[in-house]
């Protein structure tokens, strides 16, 4: 056979969690076509002695429902080994959506995703209005990548009911239009159906996007063709807001598992946010125990803490106080000699107890970047290296015996770039490792082609990689990747 490309003499870790093995492969019409020792060369061939040839990554969770009509690389999640992404999460997508509600759509996307509003309405081709034609147009786009999509409810109800999705119930008319939707979509391809329950999805109104609307009732009808049709995967988005909320959303969810037939899949976190939080052992004891009584039901875990990013260059914690909105208004170079000037910096560090004191509230990373609490010191990181071992700033104020806000301001003005990282869940590596270790779990959650300036979690895969298989050798390689 003549190959198209030939990989040779490399170290083969073929994702199924078997031992490592050295091979050739060989590449045809784009599909691999043999795994053995190859004889012959191919039309371009790489020598990969000493390196490590494994499958591409699968992350499951991610906003890219845009960027994939933008960006043919994929990026940032091509530079971490992923080579195929589910998009239309949590119950956000672009589809189906009529041309005069493009616009709300993108607000939408921007006030729950942190995807700029202008970005989208200048980068995406809105050439298609249902979402078959949305599949369409994503198998014309030119791509790295490989993109499934599921149909988002919000998205479902906007198309539907216009804003009455926003503050209604919906009628048995909408109701039956938006199933019948959920069923062509399956059929053109969709992976599945979303939806949200989380108290941070939120519209540019800060009020609750439309899938929260939506109860139970109308969940279940638009679940009910995924039955019928023996096909697709309910993915949703948890309310975390309370030990209680948790509770009451994870046995409706059990109940939809064992009543549709359905594979459902869920973000699950360990988090000190929120009222009384549940640990994350709730959340896998819930897997379990759907699965003993004949559901199927996954957790979404991520391989390290999600998190608010915090830099000059983007945002800060303190951006809403008086003085330091009218330091932050200005251009950098001038920032940076406020910043330095003693009157000025007084000022800066005076304003910080203005600031709301945390309490229960549960924050995403959109809210936790534009709308923060005032921060604790010994939760927020300054970013060093990529190994899990950062001090974090009170622990470099105490030691200069200086204000945490100083202290900040004096790492910002040495390195124009540095970065602050509050873990906002999974906060504790050893709670995302009893995640990671649970056999319900898939390593996959990075939300990629959302919150690049605020959470940034395409990293996830080679954050596993590094931390987890190399530093701490808690999963051998081929663990690793056949998690990923």
């Amino acid at each position: 056979m003549a190959f198209d490309l030939v990989i040779k003499n490399g170290t083969i870790v073929d994702g199924s969690g078997q031992a490592r093995y050295r091979a050739d492969v060989g590449v045809k019409d784009g599909r691999i076509a043999e795994i053995g020792r190859i004889r012959e060369n191919g039309a371009e061939s790489i020598d990969a002695d000493g390196m490590i040839v494994a499958p591409g990554f699968i992350d499951g969770h991610t906003h890219m429902d845009a960027q994939v009509t933008w960006d043919p690389l994929g990026s940032c999640s091509c530079w971490h080994g992923v080579t195929s992404v589910m998009m239309g999460n949590c119950g956000f997508a672009l589809a189906p959506c009529k041309p005069e509600d493009r616009e709300w759509y993108a607000r939408c996307l921007e006030a729950g995703e942190d995807i700029p509003t202008e970005a989208i309405m200048s980068g995406v081709s809105w050439d298609w209005e249902t979402f078959p034609e949305y599949l369409d147009a994503v198998g014309r786009a030119p791509k790295a990548l490989n993109h499934g999509s599921y149909i988002g409810h919000s998205a479902l109800r906007m198309y539907v009911m216009g804003k009455r999705a926003l503050d209604q119930e919906a009628t048995e008319d909408d109701v039956a239009k938006m199933a019948a939707m959920v069923a062509d979509a399956i059929q053109a391809g969709a992976l599945g159906f979303s939806t949200s329950r989380s108290p941070t999805h939120v519209t540019p109104d800060d009020t609750p996007v439309a899938s929260r609307i939506g109860g139970w009732d109308e969940i279940d009808r638009l679940v009910a063709p995924m039955t019928e049709l023996n096909a697709g995967i309910f993915q949703l988005a948890p309310d975390v807001t309370s030990g209680a909320s948790q509770e009451a959303f994870f046995e409706q969810v059990r109940r939809i598992a064992l009543e549709s037939g359905r594979p459902i899949m869920f973000g699950t976190i360990a988090s000190r946010q929120g009222k009384d939080p549940k640990p994350w052992q709730f959340h896998t004891k819930y897997l379990d125990e759907t699965v003993a009584m004949g559901g199927r039901m996954y957790g979404q875990a991520t391989t390290r803490s999600i998190n608010a990013l915090f830099s000059l260059k983007s945002n800060l914690p303190f951006d809403l106080l008086p003085t330091w909105k009218e330091v932050r208004a200005l251009p950098l170079e001038e920032q940076k000699r406020r910043l330095a000037a003693p009157e000025t910096r007084g000022k800066l560090i005076a304003e910080e107890a203005q600031m709301k004191p945390r309490g229960f509230e549960f924050q995403g990373g959109g809210a936790a970047t534009t709308n923060p609490l005032r921060p604790d010191y010994t939760n927020l990181i300054v970013m060093q290296g990529v190994d899990w071992d950062d001090p974090t700033v009170d622990d470099l104020a105490r030691s200069a015996n200086k204000n945490p806000v100083e202290t900040m301001i004096d790492l910002m003005l040495a390195n124009e770039d540095q970065i602050f990282i509050q873990p906002l869940v999974n906060e504790n590596p050893e709670d995302v490792l009893g995640l990671l270790k649970h056999p319900r779990t898939l390593a996959t959650f990075s939300d990629s082609g959302a919150h690049v300036c605020q959470e940034m979690g395409s990293s996830l895969p080679t954050h596993l990689l590094n931390y987890w298989v190399r530093l701490r050798q808690e999963f051998t390689l081929e663990e690793g990747i056949r998690m990923l």
